[in-house]
C-alpha cells in the first residue's frame, strides 16, 4: 500500500500498489497552484486511490481540470481532468516515500522555466 497526505496531517490517503506512470509537469497552472517550478505526479486509476481521513477542498483550476488541496495547510494533493476521467494524478511530494517514485517523463516542457537545472 502506498500512503500519503498533507503537511498538517488532516488529509491522509492510500493508493493500491501498482506500476504507475510518474510524470513531471511544467505547465503554468501547476506552477501557480503549487508555488514550485514544476510538479511531480503519480498517475493512478481512480479506483486505486482512497482518501482515508479528512475532506479535501476542490479548486476548479480550468474548464477541464479540478485540483484537491488541504483546506487547512493548502498542500496540493490531486488533479482530476475531465479528459481522463478514469485517472487521478497524485502529487509526488505529498507521498510518505516520494523517493520511491522516480519520474519517467516530463510534460508541457514548452513552458518549462529556462533556468531549471542551472546551478549557482
Amino acid at each position: 500500500m502506498i500512503e500519503g497526505g498533507c503537511f498538517c496531517g488532516k488529509i491522509r490517503y492510500t493508493i493500491d500498489d501498482g506500476d504507475y506512470r510518474i510524470v513531471n509537469c511544467h505547465c503554468t497552472m501547476c506552477r501557480k497552484t503549487s508555488g514550485a517550478p514544476f510538479v511531480g505526479w503519480v498517475v493512478v486509476p481512480k479506483e486505486a486511490f482512497q482518501c482515508v481521513s479528512g475532506t479535501p477542498k476542490f479548486l476548479q483550476s480550468s474548464d477541464k481540470g479540478r485540483r484537491e488541496l488541504c483546506p487547512d495547510c493548502g498542500t496540493p494533493l490531486t488533479f482530476i481532468s475531465s479528459d481522463r476521467t478514469e485517472f487521478i494524478d497524485v502529487t509526488t511530494g505529498s507521498l510518505d516515500a516520494p523517493n520511491d517514485f522516480v519520474p519517467t517523463m516530463a510534460v508541457h516542457e514548452e513552458s518549462k522555466l529556462t533556468w531549471l537545472g542551472a546551478t549557482e
